[in-house]
């Protein structure tokens, strides 16, 4: 008779610390090592998976609408032609005047900008550094050099902008027939995908699908709502003071705030940096005062408010999630880690528990259910 394994002398040498040690290092290694296919998988068909991303975000904002709609009564095709369009002319409105309003100032900065670096020459030659105008004129003849050496460096980047124009324009149209076949019949998609699942895991799959998805919803207008908030305040401020651009500083503010953390940051520094080169240093420091007290309202109600109600996420893991993001995707990284963190949390925790999706005692959060109007989303039939 054969010895088992537990009798096997040199299994018996090697300590049982070591052995499993060892059965967990393999199996680490075979899922870094699936990690990494996915995610070479991911790099090859970037644009795709990018613009699916970007299209179950804009879905999640635009779908409560829809469904509110079609309980109204306006059948769902229409229903998802007026709110894209509706939404399309009305950003199309907000650019165009936020555009026109970046061509009007512009001049006015410029001359502002050009008065204020001959103000800084002037201090710089009289005032207590005592520079003279060689220095000055040495240390401007060397940034125009860097700039003049990297010419090379600067055309290739104006090749690669044609091309990512054409990407963009791709992904735009990707972008927008995914958003239209989503809102029509996206459950009946998801139920479509989820077939392929074991049938005995199936519906939780399918449960957790629409846990992450009523999560992200919420998490989506949650941060519209915040965005905006931020916006209005820094606008409101930048255009009492007299700063130039106000409104294009407070669009980039509204579009940084979807990068939670780091986008507000950077730019109310850039709305600092204007007011700076434009009125000097008072309105600067009641510009960094604006921002300050902008984030402080962001921070300390908006978010536990607002955004707690929608998905509740860690600082350090949100952090961590824009960093990840930024480094393997850069801007568009970023911008898409939160949701999708978002998504993961509240999918991962329904897919773990298995209760039943209608008991509010399932270990889910309430707030995040609230957040998402899940009986119309159930009562709507599958397209």
């Amino acid at each position: 008779m054969e010895n088992s394994p537990a009798s096997d002398p040199v299994l018996d040498a090697v300590p049982l610390l070591v052995r499993k040690t060892t059965a967990w290092a393999w199996r680490l290694l075979v899922i870094g090592a699936a990690l990494v296919a996915v995610i070479w998988v991911v790099a090859q068909v970037q644009l795709i998976v990018v613009s699916v991303a970007i299209s179950i975000i804009l879905t999640a904002l635009f779908v409560p609408q829809v469904d509110r709609l079609t309980r109204w009564g306006v059948p769902r095709g229409l229903s998802v032609a007026l709110v894209l369009v509706i939404s399309g002319a009305l950003l199309g409105g907000v650019l165009t005047f936020v555009v026109t309003q970046l061509i009007a100032g512009l001049p006015e900065l410029s001359g502002q900008v050009t008065r204020s670096i001959a103000a800084l020459t002037d201090w710089l030659t009289e005032g207590p550094l005592g520079l003279s105008r060689e220095q000055i004129d040495s240390a401007a003849n060397a940034a125009i050099s860097a700039i003049t050496d990297n010419q090379t460096r600067l055309t290739t980047g104006a090749i690669s902008t044609a091309t990512t124009v054409t990407q963009i324009v791709t992904a735009t149209f990707l972008i927008l027939f995914t958003v239209i076949f989503l809102l029509y019949g996206g459950r009946g998609i998801w139920a479509y995908v989820t077939q392929i699942i074991p049938e005995t895991a199936r519906e939780r799959v399918r449960e957790a699908g629409k846990t992450g998805f009523g999560s992200l919803t919420g998490f989506v207008r949650a941060t519209f709502l915040v965005a905006l908030v931020d916006a209005v305040g820094i606008g409101v401020g930048l255009a009492i003071m007299g700063v130039p651009l106000a409104l294009p500083l407070a669009s980039l503010v509204f579009l940084g705030a979807f990068i939670p953390v780091v986008g507000a940051v950077v730019t109310g520094f850039l709305a600092v940096v204007v007011a700076l080169l434009s009125k000097g240093f008072l309105i600067a420091a009641l510009t960094l005062a604006l921002v300050l007290a902008v984030q402080q309202l962001e921070g300390n109600v908006l978010q536990p408010f607002i955004m707690g109600r929608a998905v509740r996420l860690h600082p350090l893991a949100v952090l961590l999630a824009i960093t990840a993001g930024a480094v393997l995707a850069g801007i568009i990284g970023a911008l898409l880690a939160v949701p999708l963190l978002a998504f993961i949390n509240s999918a991962g925790k329904r897919l773990l528990t298995g209760d039943d999706p209608d008991d509010p005692g399932d270990g889910v959060d309430t707030e995040a259910e609230d957040a998402e109007p899940a009986p119309e989303s159930e009562t709507e039939p599958s397209a």
